[in-house]
């Protein structure tokens, strides 16, 4: 067995009971239910998986005589109850002071909860959590599956400040190595991770309460579980909210590494994702507009907030600001302020002496002076702390830094551009930014449109993220169907373009060189234009004739090979098991095993 890593994560799959009849499975006994508990009482955080049988009820308070003790002064003796009765879940606050919250509201009476909610009692945070007691498949769960659970351990991660890691595996080899290799990986897992399907061979692992070594650690470990010969593995790590705070760009930043994995490369921290070559794609008046304000004040001194969702491209228009200036042969350094506490940012930032803190064992050098004679890009400014602000402030009116336990100022020449998702004006009123600085730092402002008021721009992204992923995976350019471009054009796209890359990228690994159509896509994509499709002039409903036409494929490539299902998959351009779980919707009953 070969393997190699670049950052990695994990995240094992807890599939809701509702998850089992969209993927026509049906439990064979009722679905376990379990809660993941996270409490942080200030000595350290813990966690704990208790289970949830059917009649349990858990009790949450102060009192050791309780189910799940919490000493806090926010929490009280007799605190909340968790019940089961059958397939409902209950959480119920018994009379507390401070109340009980279920995804941040405060209940009043008892309440219902279903998988991915969140009960918080005082520092203490229940994940809910519902699996099946199938065999192993059950285990391996859908794409759709695992875009719902990373969105939420994305929120949970950024709410409470825990560390969360996702892991891609790519494995080659023959069909049943693969299967057996992933079957041994979910078995191995931790209960509050999840494995889920990507892509044709192609699987995710999220990994809650996983800083980036974790990931790692979790990723040699499941590339050992994994070995078999004949079978060659590679891991690429992501951590949250180090290489991105959203599940879109986790995913990117994930398979970016996976990407670097496949090349050779051994632990690269924080890979770069891999840019698509090409101009910006500008077809849309609102980006021309853009791009002509970027042309005229790329090569000026002056100060330049980009602002616009995250995912839209503010990154790209930093780029282009820095290439079209005097400075492009110089440094463009960039740095995530959301993603670093305030005390290493200062020294990210600005630089240390030797001494100044316990572990700083040699002077170091900070972005600012990295970037001296270029540029410097401060993502996701808004997320900085108010201490650090009034120093960012300083260092942009003096155009000179003091580094971490220095007394000395230092020149620097620097342009800097700052991007943020945030609205700052509403920021300053709630007083979580400096008026000062905002003034100081949007001296000029460019807003990035959203994907969705650029229609114009998605059909050149399509082709060109299409034909920049066939060559990095060595297939042929794929083509894209007029219903696959419809689908991608009702989209709303709340990721951007972010989202749309990750979508393509999935499609041209689905289809395998093959036409890019509907099946390829994310079922929120298919769905988006089954509701703006206009109604058809038949009364069978438009789901249902999408459906008769999968199933007709189905049926035609199964014919076509012998009911060879590996072959008829390869045909459909999605994997095996992809195949298996659309042949049990769609009642299609594997045929018995031939002599």
């Amino acid at each position: 067995m070969q393997a190699s890593y670049t950052d990695m994560a994990t995240d094992v799959p807890t599939i809701e009971a509702g998850a089992f009849t969209e993927a026509g499975i049906t439990p064979s006994v009722e679905p376990r239910a379990f809660l993941v508990v996270y409490v942080d009482e200030g000595a350290g955080a813990t966690s704990r998986v208790v289970e949830l049988p059917d009649g349990a009820e858990i009790v949450f308070g102060r009192s050791r005589a309780v189910t799940i003790p919490v000493d806090h002064d926010k929490v009280s003796r007799q605190h909340a109850r968790v019940t089961r009765r059958g397939g409902q879940i209950v959480v119920e606050d018994l009379g507390s002071r401070n109340g009980t919250r279920v995804n941040g509201e405060k209940i009043e009476g008892p309440q219902p909860v279903v998988a991915g909610d969140e009960i918080a009692v005082g520092p203490a945070v229940a994940v809910v959590g519902v699996a099946s007691r199938l065999g192993r498949d059950a285990r391996i769960a859908s794409p759709d599956t695992l875009d719902d659970r990373l969105a939420s351990e994305v929120d949970r991660a950024l709410r409470y400040h825990r560390p969360l890691a996702v892991i891609m595996l790519r494995l080659e080899g023959e069909v049943g190595v693969i299967d057996a290799a992933v079957e041994r990986v979910a078995g191995n897992v931790r209960r509050m991770d999840q494995i889920a399907e990507y892509g044709r061979d192609e699987y995710a692992v999220i990994v809650p309460e996983a800083d980036r070594t974790g990931a790692l650690e979790a990723a040699r470990r499941i590339t050992a579980d994994a070995a078999a010969p004949g079978l060659i593995v590679h891991a690429g790590v992501a951590a949250c909210p180090d290489d991105g705070g959203t599940p879109d760009a986790l995913i990117a930043a994930a398979r970016a590494a996976l990407r670097v994995a496949r090349t050779g490369a051994v632990e690269v921290a924080a890979p770069p994702v891999v840019p698509i070559p090409g101009d910006p794609v500008a077809n849309a008046p609102a980006m021309r507009r853009l791009y002509e304000l970027v042309a005229r004040i790329a090569d000026t001194p002056i100060t330049v907030l980009v602002m616009g969702e995250t995912g839209a491209g503010k990154e790209l228009v930093t780029e282009a600001l820095h290439l079209g200036s005097s400075r492009r042969a110089q440094p463009l350094i960039k740095l995530n302020c959301a993603s670093l506490p305030e005390t290493l940012l200062e020294s990210e930032l600005f630089g240390h002496e030797r001494g100044s803190f316990t572990g700083a064992e040699r002077r170091k050098l900070g972005y600012f002076e990295a970037a001296t004679g270029g540029t410097l890009f401060l993502d996701e400014l808004g997320e900085m702390p108010l201490g650090l602000q009034a120093k960012l402030l300083r260092v942009l009116e003096r155009r000179a830094i003091i580094r971490v336990g220095g007394t000395s100022e230092i020149g620097v020449d620097v342009r800097v551009v700052a991007a943020t998702h945030r609205d700052l004006e509403d920021e300053i009123k709630r007083g979580r930014f400096r008026e000062d600085l905002y003034f100081r730092i949007s001296g000029f402002t460019l807003v990035v449109p959203p994907l969705r008021d650029r229609h114009e721009d998605i059909g050149p992204l399509v082709d060109r993220f299409a034909r920049g992923f066939a060559q990095e995976l060595g297939q042929r350019e794929p083509g894209v169907t007029p219903a696959a471009r419809e689908a991608l054009a009702a989209y709303a796209w709340p990721g951007n373009v972010r989202e749309l890359r990750n979508a393509i990228e999935r499609a041209v690994v689905l289809s395998a060189g093959a036409t890019i159509d509907l099946s390829h896509l994310p079922d929120k994509v298919r769905d988006a234009a089954r509701r703006q499709a206009p109604p058809s002039a038949s009364s069978t409903d438009m789901r249902e004739q999408l459906a008769e036409m999968e199933r007709a494929a189905i049926e035609a490539a199964l014919a076509a090979v012998g009911d060879n299902q590996t072959r008829a998959a390869e045909r459909l351009g999605i994997s095996r098991r992809a195949l298996i779980y659309k042949m049990e919707k769609y009642g299609l009953k594997p045929p018995p095993q031939r002599g």
